[in-house]
């Protein structure tokens, strides 16, 4: 059922919601910016359909709505149109390429705040070349309760070198609901009951074993959880980056020469809050 307010039209998809009748490209008003907000944080993904007059510099604007931006942390592509912005793509001389493609994540687990909102625009839409999330509040709620307590005393050591630990389970800072820290492919150990006299430290054996546990909550049941987004020309997402995890679909490596060029702009909200459990955590 779509959902209408004065300014645009909503309407849900498996995640979020599409939103059409509002032109981004164009100037809008504060009371307008604080409904999208408010929007991508109750739905979490909002895909604004028939955008295609957005500049780089207008897709900066729109992503300073959200926070201050951080890009210090991604290369800078030569056919980057802004400092801010990183373009990937499926051809080497029109952006970086296998980006997302590391496994389900979320972006800039190696910061102690992890980005806050990724902010997203296909300039140019390949044949084929997905983008797939998955909603990590239901990950953590649909566990059994032994496995989601076990997860609990799990802390994500992104970098062991830069002391850069997040718990794998916190509290989302602006809805409060639990959350997921995770990267599969940025992940060097996990850390046990962190803070207490059980403290310890994985090896590369057990890193692997949970990595592949959380994994599977991710592609089990047909991939049922997850919702893939075929882009199409005019297509720009506004993600909560905190509570969506996805990748990138395997087709977006294609090369060109079979599905067409595939150009994404991307930019990040820094973060705003260190990971933090902000409940009672059950004893084990």
């Amino acid at each position: 059922m779509a959902s209408t307010h004065s300014f645009y039209q909503l309407t849900p998809i498996k995640i979020g919601c599409q939103a059409r009748g509002i032109d981004l490209s164009k100037d809008v008003s504060d009371e307008v910016i604080a409904q999208i907000k408010s929007d991508v944080t109750k739905h979490r993904i909002v895909v604004f359909k028939d955008q295609h007059d957005i500049s780089p510099d207008r897709h900066v604007e729109i992503s300073k709505w959200f926070g201050e931006l951080e890009s210090s942390s991604f290369y800078k592509h030569p056919k980057s149109p802004s400092l801010d912005i990183f373009r990937v793509s499926n051809d080497e001389t029109e952006g970086c390429t296998n980006v997302g493609r590391t496994g389900w994540h979320i972006d800039g687990t190696f910061f102690q705040k992890p980005y806050s909102y990724s902010v997203y625009h296909m300039v140019h839409v390949p044949k084929r070349g997905d983008t797939v999330f998955a909603p990590l509040n239901e990950i953590i709620m649909g566990l059994p309760e032994d496995q989601r307590n076990k997860w609990e005393r799990l802390w994500m050591v992104c970098d062991r070198r830069g002391n850069i630990i997040h718990p794998l389970i916190y509290s989302h800072p602006e809805t409060g609901e639990k959350t997921l820290c995770v990267h599969m492919g940025m992940t060097d150990a996990f850390m046990w009951d962190k803070g207490t006299p059980k403290e310890r430290m994985t090896d590369w054996k057990e890193t692997a074993e949970l990595l592949k546990e959380i994994n599977h909550e991710f592609i089990k049941d047909n991939k049922a959880i997850q919702y893939s987004h075929k882009w199409e020309v005019g297509d720009f997402i506004i993600s909560d980056n905190l509570a969506v995890g996805h990748e990138a679909a395997e087709e977006s490596q294609i090369p060109r020469k079979e599905v067409g060029l595939r150009v994404l702009h991307r930019i990040t909200v820094a973060g705003k809050e260190i990971p933090t459990k902000k409940y009672e955590v059950p004893s084990v």
